[in-house]
């Protein structure tokens, strides 16, 4: 059976995901910047609101993924601290400054986040070689790899994706994510073969604020709409899950 995974940053994107049929989120923060570790609160207050499984993103800061120490740190921490409120999995991604996957720090975080899954993230688009990485991942013992093939979507990267699947050979699942939606989904499936996929199914929404001031932005080179926001939705996501009913005929 197709499992499918939401991306979310909000209490409310979890209940919608649960809504739709989902059996899994991967709960973030700062999803403009690629995704970033969620609070505690809200990994809390998502664990209290849903049945489903949470997987919580470890990534202390957006850019690239060669930690410092005293980062590394703060993720483990991070780590240790989302077993407490109840998470299912961790989701975290190390490299090294050549392009290869670290294995020594990937494995002492792994190691601190254990009993939980350990999925490594998109972390894996930006290794110099993905059958090598591959292969230090399946070596780790990690359970889960998210990635888009090393292209920006997973559809453009299915290519990659079936090789993945069939190198991994069942030691390690492949979870395709990447611009994954109702349309591409089809393809997706029908060209790599994996059995789980990630996508976000968000659709913009209006603040509620009456009151707005113009002109003055959050944040700095980036300028967002301040009276828009981006909110996972369970309609779209059973879009994708039909899609993907429809393409295995069931």
């Amino acid at each position: 059976m197709m499992l499918f995974e939401i991306c979310i940053d909000s209490v409310e994107g979890a209940l919608a995901a649960q809504a739709a049929g989902a059996q899994r989120v991967e709960l973030c923060d700062n999803l403009v910047e690629g995704g970033t570790t969620p609070s505690i609160g809200m990994l809390e207050i998502v664990r209290k609101s849903v049945t489903i499984a949470v997987n919580v993103l470890i990534r202390p800061r957006g850019g690239d993924f060669c930690y410092t120490d005293l980062e590394l740190e703060v993720m483990r921490r991070d780590i240790l601290a989302a077993k407490q409120a109840g998470a299912d999995g961790v989701v975290l991604g190390v490299l090294q400054p050549d392009g290869r996957v670290d294995e020594e720090r990937t494995r002492a975080l792994a190691a601190a986040a254990r009993p939980l899954s350990v999925t490594f993230h998109r972390a894996f688009d930006l290794c110099r070689d993905p059958s090598e990485a591959l292969e230090s991942l399946c070596g780790l013992g990690i359970d889960r790899l998210l990635t888009s093939g090393q292209k920006n979507s997973a559809l453009e990267g299915v290519a990659c994706i079936a090789s993945l699947v069939k190198q991994s050979a069942g030691r390690i699942v492949i979870l395709a994510g990447g611009g994954v939606n109702a349309q591409s989904l089809p393809v997706l499936l029908a060209g790599s073969g994996v059995g789980e996929v990630h996508f976000s199914a968000r659709k913009v929404v209006e603040s509620p604020m009456l009151y707005r001031t113009p002109g003055i932005f959050m944040g700095k080179a980036y300028h967002p709409e301040e009276y828009i926001r981006k909110q996972t939705d369970a309609g779209l996501i059973r879009q994708v899950m039909e899609a993907a009913q429809s393409t295995s005929g069931s």
